[in-house]
């Protein structure tokens, strides 16, 4: 059974940090390219960070502008576990946070219809 596993969520204040994981069975992550969404309340799901299938390439990783600099995606293809290393948060970085696979191509893209496998979620809360 494929399955996507999140952790590492939790409550933070303002300036903390956290490190998200993404473990994947029934498949092996570094055959997709993985993406990170965030869905706060009353907001639709955005991209936040994405990394490209493990191939010839240089392991090439994209960022929305308002994490960039502050959020570090990694992978561990031993562990077939992607990480999304968060610091210096913000409140407007409350949100449930996912992970999702896109089978469809190698390419890091930022549009969650491009993905097609989805985990449950972890909430982060950002409040002092």
């Amino acid at each position: 059974q494929l399955q996507l596993v999140e952790s590492g969520g939790g409550l933070v204040q303002p300036g903390g940090s956290l490190k998200l994981s993404c473990a994947a069975s029934g498949f092996t992550l570094d055959s997709y390219a993985i993406g990170w969404f965030r869905q706060a309340p009353g907001k639709e799901r955005e991209g936040v960070s994405c990394i490209r299938r493990s191939d010839s390439r240089t392991n090439y990783a994209n960022y929305a502008e308002s994490v960039k600099d502050r959020f570090t995606i990694s992978r561990d293809n031993a562990k077939n576990t992607v990480y999304l290393q968060m610091n210096s948060l913000k409140p407007e970085d409350t949100a449930v946070y996912y992970c999702a696979i896109r089978r469809s191509g190698a390419a890091c893209l930022f549009h969650p219809g491009f993905y097609d496998k989805w985990g449950q979620g972890t909430q982060v809360t950002v409040s002092s």
